[in-house]
């Protein structure tokens, strides 16, 4: 199998080419051409302009044999993760051959993607570097190739760059400023079949697609901070930036606003904007990586441990006087560390006599960042509801601050009494 992973949205002239690269390659082989494409959310996290049935027939009818639904990722995990999950199943699927377009040589490709290749992660690919996916593609099928005992080989094409550069992104959007009319220079960038197919799903009016705004916006001003804490790729910047530029209404800007406020990039702002409109919370997307991990998918250096491991280790170096960005270089750096973090904590709280008859042993006790930036919890009892304010020593602080910022692994809190009877909360990070 010839294999092109793609959003496709829509399918473009450059698409086209790379449909006919697998097709001359599929020939000489004796095989099909199989497109990987992604459904319910793009790989960048939002919605798709193109209904995944159309966007399908586009493909089909410049020549590929078949298309493979790639869903259920995009919503819930980036792509340092998503990927290696998609090259596994082509992997598993008998893929031979993967085909993708860059501006730069093969050569250039490896030697950027050495370096990750080498450390065994593929986490914080720099912003500067070119074909930056392409390189994070690279470089997963070289790790996945010591899993499955081979490589799928791959090939590149150049960018298709007349008459200009050809982006989906910039379709789209020329699209949405001429009221869904495709002009002239747009259609320049589109094969036949596509414009036939788009303009008659903008006829039908399923283009384009769109975000429930409205559960987005309804969730972004009524979700308090513990219940913001446990959706997924929330830290506690963002959850108070939200909290702070309620009320939401009509304008949609001032909901991209808050997540810019709190240093979220684009990338990142539509993961989290998505994880709220679906209720993604921080326990399922640590199960689903966990799953991955447990088939071998997922390179060690990424998993769940080694995330846990680099809060603890952080925290150590911190309270001896190490900077927290030193402290995390030298991580990096060290692959025999013998780390045993704390997985539960006991932090003292703050109940006045009134609260403490109010409450007992066993109640929840949702753990979050406070509006001061504080570790803190919210406690609910029948028609009682108190937050109070979590005390801890300085290491344990700076440790749960790092968990609780690292947007998919959960923490639980939970009412209990010391031998002094004095009320305590239980945290427990959770690793399944």
């Amino acid at each position: 199998m010839i294999s092109i992973s793609a959003d496709f949205d829509p399918v473009h002239k450059g698409h086209e080419e790379l449909i006919k690269k697998a097709k001359e390659i599929a020939d000489k082989k004796g095989s099909e051409v199989v497109i990987y494409m992604n459904k319910g959310y793009s790989a960048n996290h939002a919605p798709f302009f193109t209904p995944f049935e159309a966007r399908e027939e586009m493909a089909l009818a410049l020549g590929a044999d078949k298309v493979i639904a790639i869903e259920g990722l995009h919503h819930r995990l980036i792509l340092s993760y998503s990927v290696p999950i998609r090259l596994a199943k082509m992997h598993e699927d008998g893929v031979t051959d993967y085909i993708t377009a860059a501006d730069i040589s093969l050569n250039q490709v490896k030697n950027y993607a050495q370096r990750f290749i080498d450390e065994g992660s593929f986490l914080g690919m720099p912003q500067d570097f070119p074909n930056r996916n392409v390189i994070r593609w690279y470089a997963i099928n070289e790790f996945l190739s010591k899993k499955f005992n081979r490589k799928i080989d791959f090939h590149l094409i150049p960018e298709v760059t007349s008459p200009r550069k050809i982006s989906g992104r910039f379709i789209r959007k020329d699209i949405l400023k001429n009221n869904l009319v495709i002009s002239d220079d747009i259609k320049k960038l589109l094969p036949k079949t596509t414009i036939e197919i788009l303009e008659r799903e903008i006829d039908n009016g399923t283009i384009p697609g769109k975000r429930n705004m409205k559960v987005l916006k309804h969730k972004m001003n009524t979700y308090s901070r513990s219940s913001l804490a446990n959706i997924a790729y929330l830290n506690g910047k963002v959850i108070n930036k939200i909290v702070e530029g309620r009320f939401y209404k009509e304008d949609e800007e001032s909901i991209w606003a808050s997540f810019r406020r709190a240093d979220y990039g684009p990338v990142m702002t539509r993961l989290a904007a998505t994880c709220i409109e679906e209720e993604v919370r921080k326990e399922e997307v640590l199960k689903l990586m966990r799953d991955y991990e447990e088939k071998g998918v997922i390179p060690n250096e990424q998993n769940v441990d080694k995330i846990i491991e680099r809060a603890w280790y952080v925290a150590e170096e911190v309270d001896k006087g190490v900077s927290a960005k030193e402290a995390n270089e030298k991580f990096r750096k060290k692959h025999d560390l013998k780390l045993n973090p704390l997985m539960t904590l006991e932090a003292g709280l703050n109940l006045t006599k009134f609260e403490a008859k109010k409450v007992h042993e066993g109640l929840d006790a949702n753990v979050f960042i406070d509006k001061d930036n504080k570790i803190s919890c919210e406690i609910k009892e029948k028609k009682i509801k108190i937050k109070t304010n979590l005390k801890l020593p300085s290491k344990e602080v700076t440790y749960l601050r790092y968990i609780l910022d690292s947007r998919y692994i959960p923490v639980s809190g939970e009412l209990i009494k010391n031998k002094r009877n004095d009320y305590r909360i239980k945290i427990t990070i959770h690793n399944y």
